[in-house]
Parts: C-alpha cells; structure tokens; sequence
C-alpha cells in the first residue's frame, strides 16, 4: 500500500512539474514569437532606411554626375570657341601675308623705278654741270670745310680756355691725393703692433740659426716680423687686425716659454688660433648682453661674427666700435617713432656682419651679410636693413629706416673713416686672393704693406719647375688685376715635410 501511495504521490508531483515545465514553454514561445515580429519590425525598418539612403545616394550621385557633365559641356564650348577664334585668327594672317608679300612686290618695282629715276637724275646733272659724282662730292666737302673752319677755330679756342681753367682745379686734387696718401702715422698705428721681448738676446733666438725661427714664425702667421736696431722690442706688420693679433700673441707666449724653434712656434699658434676663436664667441655674447639682446635668439655662428668685428676695420674705423653706434643709436631712432627698439639694436648690430667674413671670402659685404643671416633665421626686418643701409633696396621698416640714419651718422662723424689706408686693404686682400686662387696654394700671406706676396705651395702637387712658373703666373695676374705704385715681388714658398711615428715594442 505504502508503494502504491508514493507512487500516486510522484505521479502527481511529476505531473505537476510537466504542467510547469509547459507554462514555462508557452512563455518563452510567446516571448520568442514577440522578439521575432520586433525583428521582423525592425528588419523592415532598416530595409527601409536603407532604401531610403540608396535613393538619397542615387539622387547625389545623379546630381554630382549631371553637374559634372554640365562642366564638361561647358569647357567643351570654351574649347570649341578657342579653337574657332585661332582659325579666325589663322585665316587673318593668311590674308595679312598674302597682302605683305603683295606690297612687298609693290615695294620693290618701286625700288627699282626710284634707282632708274636716280641713275637718270644723275647723269642729267652731269650733263648740266660738267662734273663726275666724284668731282661733285670733292667740290662739297671742300665748301663744307671752309664754312666750319670758324666753327672748329672757335670749338678750339674753347676748349683750351676750359682745360686752363680746370688745370688748376686737377692740380689742385692731385696735391690732395698726394697728401692724403702720406698717413705714416695713421697706418702705423693700424697695420702694426709692437712687442716687447726685454733683452736683445731674445732677438737672436726668435731669429734662429740661419734664420729659421723667424722664417717659421712669418710663414705659419702670415705677418711680417721686422727686427731692427731698437733695444728690446720687434713689430709684427699686417693689414689683418685677426692675424696679428694671434701672431702678438703666439710671440709672448713663445718668449715667457722660451723654447723657441719652428715645431713649437706651430703648436703655440695652433693654441692660440683656438683660444682666439673661443675669445671672439664670449666677446659677441657680451656685446649681446650689453645691447639686451642676450635672449633674442642669436645664432652662435653670428654670435661669433660679432666678435671678430673687433678685428676688423673698415676705413680705418673699427668695424664692431661702428656697428655698436649703429645699434645704440638706431634704437633710439626707432623707440621715438613708435619701433620695435630691441629688433633696431639688432639690425644695427648685423647691419656689417659681412664684413667679419670680406677677409676669408671674397665678394661684397653686404651680400655675404645678407646670406648668412638669411641662412641662420635673422628676420626680414634685419635682412632688409643690410640690403638698404648701402641702397641695394628701399627700406621697409621704421627699424630698418633707423638703420640706415644711424649708419650714415656713425661713418659721416668727423675723423671716424679714413679712404686711404681702406683702399690699400683692399688692394692687399686682392693680392691674397689672387694667389689662393690657383691650384695647389696652400696659403698666400701679402707682406711688407703689400710690396712682397709669399705663397704657401704643396709640395706634392707642385714641383719646383712648376713653381717658378706659379710664380710668374700670380705675377701677371696681378698686374694686369690690380692698380699698385713700384713692384710687388712674388715668393713661391715650396716645403716638403716627411713625418714618420715611432711606437713602442
């Protein structure tokens, strides 16, 4: 009994749970068939928005193609108009040169009409007057003559009565040039320097044996070193304030060493050169502080041209002494027109930055400024003023304008420029480059104010036949380039050198 009542019981439990089971089924039928008609809704409502999209695409794209098929018609009626206005213009020539060559044959039986009129015409005359065309033409130029005798007579007597007046004023100007040339002291004070060597023993020992030292010392520095019967001192002579300065310098330095001989003279100047060129970048950034310029930017390949214009002079004026006028005072100028006052300062200060590279490369100061500001940055406010302040171009700043104001007032101030002593920089510099130009010159120092040229050669590519013709060569080109009184002597310097290391075992 107990087995059948449990199993009644289990009957009607899993009875129960079937009847569960199916309302659990019929609910997930019925949400099943609810999610699928809200697929099917949305199916249809994406089918829709996307025909809706095509025809929106199909109208733009009809559109953008009846549009540019609209342009193309049109540009083919441009081309189509184009094309008939050249044949109208093609049909117009040809008539054009059909009507030319018709005149032109109009032209030339006239031509030959005119000729046969003349050759008629002259033998009429001939036959009138009794005389040939030669006889003729004889008889006008002598009646000619005659009349314009006076004429010349009177355009004589003036001339002369001119030159007689102006021969003073001539003698006058060339009294003034030979005057001006004789600046003893003046190019004394800026083409040498003297050092101060303490005893008379030391002379000999910068002379060397045989002369070898001071040679070594005039070769590697490119300046002369005169030694002459003043007590305890010798001069170095150059028109390169630079060099000189590094060949004083490299002096005083062998003499506190005392060890004196050309490989030493050679590694003391190396020293110095490097020393200088860190001493010219902290002078240009000095100046920079000194003018407020010191966060403007500056390129330190221009930092370190500003410094070397302490070294450089420009008709006897300093060259960086000017360049600081300039900017002082064009930031003046500039600050009471209503300018930028700093960006003033720096165009004055740049204004000649090229003539810090006129020694090393040749051309115009102004173009080689101009290029190397262009190619570090400088702003055109600044290019401007070094193209203007020599007239190459207008100014186009209140800055720039400055510029050019105070460039004038700086080398217009009485005794700051003297023309002379610039000129012979000039024709020495020349002389440098003359030399530098040809194949196989190392260095070429002009020496003895410009009167000697020695020319640095390598031994390798030139031999010693080669260079007596090197020297003749350099000869006439600087005779025939360069305008100097006397004569200059050419020094062709040919040194063979053979190093060999020695190591250790």
């Amino acid at each position: 009994m107990g087995f059948f009542i449990a199993k009644k019981v289990d009957k009607s439990k899993y009875e129960v749970y079937i009847a569960d089971a199916k309302a659990k089924a019929n609910a997930i039928r019925h949400e099943a068939e609810k999610i699928l008609e809200e697929a099917k809704i949305k199916s249809k409502e994406m089918e829709l928005n996307s025909k809706t999209e095509l025809e929106n695409k199909k109208l733009e794209l009809e559109k953008e193609y009846e549009d540019k098929l609209n342009e193309i018609l049109k540009k083919e009626e441009e081309i189509e108009k184009i094309i008939k206005s050249h044949l109208e213009k093609e049909e117009k020539l040809k008539e054009e040169l059909k009507l030319i060559e018709k005149e032109k044959l109009i032209l030339e039986k006239k031509k030959e009409k005119y000729e046969q009129k003349l050759l008629e015409l002259k033998k009429i005359l001939e036959n009138i007057s009794g005389l040939t065309i030669e006889e003729a033409k004889n008889l006008l130029l002598k009646k000619t003559e005659e009349e314009l005798r006076e004429d010349v007579a009177h355009l004589t007597r003036k001339i002369i009565k001119e030159a007689e007046e102006r021969a003073k004023e001539k003698a006058n100007y060339i009294i003034a040039q030979a005057t001006t040339r004789y600046a003893g002291e003046f190019a004394g004070e800026r083409l040498i320097n003297v050092v101060s060597i303490g005893d008379d023993e030391m002379k000999g020992r910068i002379i060397g044996k045989e002369g070898k030292n001071i040679k070594a010392l005039e070769m590697v520095t490119g300046c002369d070193i005169i030694i002459d019967e003043t007590p305890g001192v010798i001069t170095v002579s150059s028109f390169n304030i630079y060099r000189r300065q590094i060949a004083v310098e490299t002096i005083k330095r062998l003499i506190e060493d005392g060890r004196i001989h050309p490989a030493r003279i050679e590694e003391v100047y190396k020293k110095v050169e490097e020393e200088f060129e860190e001493k010219v970048r902290k002078e240009g950034e000095d100046i920079l502080v000194d003018l407020g310029l010191a966060g403007a930017n500056i390129h330190p390949e221009i930092v370190k041209l500003i410094g070397r214009l302490k070294y450089r002079a420009s008709y006897g004026q300093n060259a960086l002494g000017h360049s600081l006028e300039v900017a002082h005072l064009a930031g003046i100028m500039a600050a009471e027109m209503g300018g930028d006052e700093l960006l003033a300062k720096r165009a004055g200060i740049l204004h000649d930055i090229g003539k810090a590279l006129t020694h090393d490369f040749g051309g115009d100061h102004v173009n080689l400024g101009y290029d190397i500001c262009k190619r570090y940055g400088e702003p055109e406010v600044v290019l401007n003023a070094i193209k203007a302040h020599h007239g190459y171009e207008e100014p186009k700043s209140i800055e720039a304008a400055a510029v050019c104001t105070a460039d004038v007032l700086s080398a217009a101030r009485p005794g700051a420029r003297r023309e002379v002593l610039e000129a012979f920089l000039k024709r020495v510099k020349a002389i440098e480059e003359i030399a530098t130009s040809f194949d196989g010159v190392i260095k070429a120092y002009a020496m003895n104010a410009g009167r000697e040229i020695r020319v640095i050669v390598e031994a390798d590519l030139v031999s010693d036949d080669e260079a007596v013709l090197l020297s003749r060569e350099i000869a006439k080109r600087i005779s025939k380039e360069v305008n100097f009184p006397g004569e200059i002597k050419v020094n062709v310097i040919r040194e063979k050198r053979a190093i060999t290391f020695a190591k250790a075992s």
